[in-house]
């Protein structure tokens, strides 16, 4: 559905993207996660058509995205500051939702109107955060685009929302499978409900694995220090912290049962670390450079 190979991108004399390859190519949810200037956002952009790679190859269902309106009967994406026109209304959404989308679920984008108690006859940007990230999750899931691609798609939406959001965008792919990656920096809230994991770093990808893979790693190891030197002497620390003769470490191992006989070997605690941290800690330049 998607096909990124090796590609390149920078702009103001500065690389953003370099030698970046993905590949999708089944329906499925997927998460993309980065820190701040990873790429995420150019990579959206150029997956939409907005710009064009200066080196590479982008495909979206066999076809480049940029400058080819056929593509773009394909596509959706949903900035995280989606620009709507100033005089828009929720019934001017719908309607050139409709108009512009060959797939446009009416049915479905009506019911999300209530569900989030969107006033009709109001303007967009007239609306709170919460009230605009609803109106653009209904332009996004509406559309049921082939690949449908949300930024931050929770922004500003309360607990009892996003709730409606990830119940709404559940059916809505049970309904129409198709490709929907969801650019966020919350992972561990939507973590279950995507099947697969995209981190994105210094401009390549990181990881792209099912997320059952990435949630097994990082494992938190406890007890002596000189316990746990002697468990991790060949292992990748990618944190430690230390409080008298007691040490803490994150290794970047599988959680497992060879690991549970090591740590009881050596008279230590372990436990999963958090995706969040896990994902925080791989990314630090010390230990991935």
């Amino acid at each position: 559905m998607i096909d990124v190979q090796q590609v390149h991108y920078g702009y103001n004399h500065s690389t953003v993207l370099t030698n970046l390859s993905l590949k999708e190519s089944e329906p499925v949810i997927t998460a993309l996660w980065g820190r701040n200037g990873a790429g995420k956002t150019t990579l959206m952009s150029l997956l939409a058509g907005h710009q064009r790679p200066d080196r590479g190859t982008i495909f979206i269902k066999g076809e480049e995205p940029y400058n080819n309106l056929h593509a773009q009967n394909h596509l959706c994406y949903i900035q995280e500051n989606h620009p709507f026109s100033k005089n828009w209304t929720v019934r001017d959404l719908l309607k050139f939702g409709n108009y512009f989308h060959q797939n446009w679920n009416q049915e479905l984008a009506d019911e999300l109107v209530e569900v989030f108690e969107l006033p009709t006859k109001k303007k967009i940007t007239k609306f709170s955060k919460g009230m605009k990230t609803a109106a653009q999750i209904i332009l996004g899931l509406a559309s049921n685009a082939s690949v449908t691609i949300l930024d931050e798609p929770t922004n500003g939406l309360d607990a009892v929302k996003r709730k409606h959001f990830y119940d709404a965008l559940i059916t809505s792919y049970e309904n129409n499978p198709r490709l929907i990656l969801l650019s966020t920096h919350h992972i561990e809230e939507i973590q279950p409900i995507c099947e697969s994991l995209i981190v994105i770093h210094d401009g390549k990808v990181r990881i792209h694995q099912t997320m059952e893979e990435v949630r097994e790693r990082g494992i938190l190891l406890t007890g002596s220090t000189e316990g746990i030197q002697s468990a991790t002497e060949n292992v990748n620390i990618i944190e430690s912290s230390k409080i008298g003769s007691i040490s803490k470490v994150m290794v970047d191992e599988k959680h497992s049962k060879e690991w549970k006989d090591i740590a009881s070997a050596h008279q230590l605690s372990i436990e999963n670390a958090s995706l969040q941290d896990y994902l925080i800690n791989i990314t630090n330049k010390k230990e991935v450079e």
